[in-house]
């Protein structure tokens, strides 16, 4: 069996993005990610989306690869989100 196979898997694009998977990516890729890091898989659409991973004990993150996932991850700023919910994808607005 694979390892983390018991998680809940949840895809996440940029528009449901949570200061809370926000900071975890930040986290694991504090350099931010590269080619290695890219997961590509296909949807129930059968479309090839490309993520990257993040684990919390209970779920597994696959967060869809953007220009403005990157340059968030780049201007990352964790007062920035101090006035928000941890799970508010209000609060991670597009880079400009």
């Amino acid at each position: 069996m694979a390892k983390h196979s018991n998680l809940k898997r949840v895809i996440v694009d940029f528009k449901k993005l949570t200061p809370e998977i926000l900071a975890l990516l930040v986290e694991k890729y504090p350099d931010g990610y590269d080619d290695d890091h890219i997961i590509s898989f296909r949807n129930q659409n059968n479309e090839i989306i490309e993520a990257v991973e993040v684990l919390t004990e209970d779920t597994k993150y696959l967060v869809k690869v953007s220009s403005k996932l990157a340059t968030t991850m780049e201007n990352y700023d964790e007062e920035d989100y101090e006035d928000f919910d941890s799970n508010d994808p209000e609060a991670i607005q597009p880079p400009e």
